[in-house]
């Protein structure tokens, strides 16, 4: 199964090298449904898609949601940082066809 979504992206504590997306309630959700056997520490590996970049990572939870954490080589190929609305694609690591 494939997510789309749009987010603002957050810091996180201190200086990172990770800016996060946020995804939406109803998203999270759906995605804790579809990742029960794919989860690890709460943790849920996903192939995610910016733009033109394609990266593996894992989301955690926080306040009820997942975050999406991206890393400075993905900023950087898709010129986006902390503030910034970006749309992005997950899919389950696991899954791809």
């Amino acid at each position: 199964m494939e997510w789309e979504f749009t987010a603002e992206l957050i810091p996180w504590r201190g200086p990172a090298p990770y800016v996060f997306a946020p995804l939406p309630a109803d998203i999270s959700h759906d995605v804790r449904d579809a990742a029960r056997g794919f989860m690890y520490w709460g943790q849920v590996p996903v192939v995610a898609t910016i733009g033109d970049t394609e990266f593996e990572t894992a989301m955690w939870p926080k306040d009820g949601r997942f975050l999406l954490p991206i890393k400075v080589a993905v900023q950087r190929a898709e010129q986006i940082d902390v503030g910034d609305v970006i749309t992005a694609t997950l899919l389950l690591r696991g899954e791809r066809a």
